[in-house]
C-alpha cells in the first residue's frame, strides 16, 4: 500500500481504541489480521503512557544481538529473568520467547507516504518482531515450541505449566 487513504487511517483509528481498550492484561501490539483486515499493517504501545506507533509495510532489515562481554575475573554468572510473551489472540496464554535485542526495521507510517527506516531495540524491538509473526501468520505460542520453551495458562493469579 503506498497511498494512506482515509479507509486505513480509519482502520488505525479503530485499532488503537481496541488496544486501548485492552486492560487485563494491557496491550502493547495489535496486527490488522487480528482484527481480520488482510494488511500488513500493526501498532505498538509499549508503555501505558507511550504514543502510540503506526507500521504499514513493515520489514526488518536487519537484526543485532550486542555480544555478551563476561568478566573473567567473576565467578558469578547473572541469569537475566526470563520474560514470559503473551498475546490478546490466546487469552491467558503465556511463554518465554528469544527475541532480537535490536532490529532495523522498514515500514511507513500513517503521516507520510515515504519509507521510513529506524531501530528499535529492548521490549519494542519485541513487540514488533511478535507483530510481524501475526502478519506472517505465526503465532507466539510457535516461537516458544520452536524453541523448546514451556507455556503456562493464568489460573486466577497463578501460572500453571501447560502439557504440549
Amino acid at each position: 500500500m503506498k497511498k494512506i487513504d482515509e479507509k486505513i487511517k480509519q482502520l488505525v483509528s479503530e485499532m488503537e481504541k481496541t488496544l486501548i481498550a485492552q486492560t487485563d492484561p494491557p496491550g502493547v501490539g495489535l496486527a490488522a489480521n487480528q482484527v481480520g483486515e488482510n494488511l500488513s499493517l500493526f501498532i505498538i504501545k509499549p508503555s501505558e503512557k507511550a504514543k502510540i506507533k503506526v507500521f504499514i509495510n513493515p520489514k526488518i532489515l536487519k537484526i543485532q544481538n550486542p555480544n555478551v562481554k563476561s568478566n573473567p575475573k567473576s565467578k558469578k554468572i547473572k541469569k537475566k529473568p526470563v520474560k514470559l510473551e503473551g498475546c490478546l489472540s490466546i487469552p491467558r496464554i503465556w511463554g518465554p520467547v528469544k527475541r532480537a535485542k535490536k532490529i532495523l526495521v522498514e515500514y511507513q507510517d500513517c503521516t507520510t507516504e515515504s519509507v521510513v527506516r529506524g531501530w528499535f531495540q529492548g521490549f519494542e524491538a519485541a513487540i514488533i518482531q511478535h507483530e510481524i509473526d501475526h502478519l506472517n501468520g505465526v503465532v507466539f505460542t510457535q516461537r516458544a515450541m520452536e524453541q523448546n520453551q514451556k507455556l503456562y495458562k493464568e489460573v486466577g493469579d497463578q501460572l500453571k505449566e501447560i502439557e504440549v
